[in-house]
């Protein structure tokens, strides 16, 4: 990774207060947003991809759970390669292992959801409530990061819904370009807020695991469930895995 690039990020990072927003994060039920963490540069390179991208956008639709688009790790690694540098940026993980408190471990290379876009683009695109269940042997940590919002979409979400010794406390947020989400997938019930004629709202998400192994009958659950709701059958059942 060039310098530039990587200074950035690293000075963004020791500008924050690690203490406070690890103690935040377990508070609040290893959840937290943090708004303007990606650096100028960061951002600038990844959006400069979208525009070639638009063509490998897969149009998904669950009744009554989700309808919107889906950019797989698969695609991203031939066409954008920025986005696989990001998610191995060693910064980035460092952060983001401090901010958990775990070993934070990549995704094997079979899996679609590693990293991948989430395209808001049309009429009553969304998803419903829901939890990002870990179907690998340890816990699975979501990561979102804002790139394009000229909506009115709004990740709304459930802090303690898993926890009967807490109420739970409802809250939303808008996914301005640069923000970071960072949750337990096992933890946080949450759902994105349909979104209106002529809006635009583009996410990238980041998967990372505290065990990479998975048994493989939940294999072929976690596959059926990407291939049906995100990416399409012939980006998850590639030949050769891939």
């Amino acid at each position: 990774m060039s310098s530039e690039l990587e200074n950035p990020m690293s000075l963004r990072i020791r500008a924050l207060d690690m203490p406070q927003l690890h103690q935040t994060f377990l508070a609040q039920n290893e959840f937290i947003a943090i708004e303007d963490f990606l650096p100028t540069t960061w951002l600038e390179k990844v959006l400069a991809t979208l525009p070639d991208l638009e063509g490998r956008v897969h149009r998904n639709f669950v009744p009554r759970h989700k309808k919107g688009g889906s950019v797989s790790r698969f695609d991203l690694d031939v066409h954008a390669p920025a986005f696989a540098e990001l998610y191995r940026s060693p910064e980035l993980i460092g952060f983001l292992g401090a901010l958990t408190g775990q070993r934070l471990l990549e995704c094997p290379g079979n899996d679609p959801h590693t990293y991948a876009l989430y395209y808001y683009t049309e009429a009553g695109d969304h998803i419903g409530y829901h939890y990002d269940t870990s179907y690998y042997k340890g816990a699975r940590y979501t990561i979102l990061l804002g790139l394009v919002d000229h909506s009115s979409c709004k990740l709304e979400y459930q802090l303690y819904k898993d926890d009967p010794s807490k109420p739970t406390r409802e809250e939303s947020i808008s996914l301005a370009p640069g923000t970071l989400v960072v949750f337990n997938g096992d933890k946080l019930y949450h759902r994105v807020t349909p979104s209106a004629e002529g809006e635009r709202r583009i996410a990238l998400t980041l998967e990372y695991v505290t065990s990479p192994q998975m048994n493989p009958f939940k294999r072929f659950i976690s596959n059926m469930k990407d291939a049906i709701a995100y990416f399409g059958f012939r980006q998850v059942f590639r030949p050769g895995g891939r």
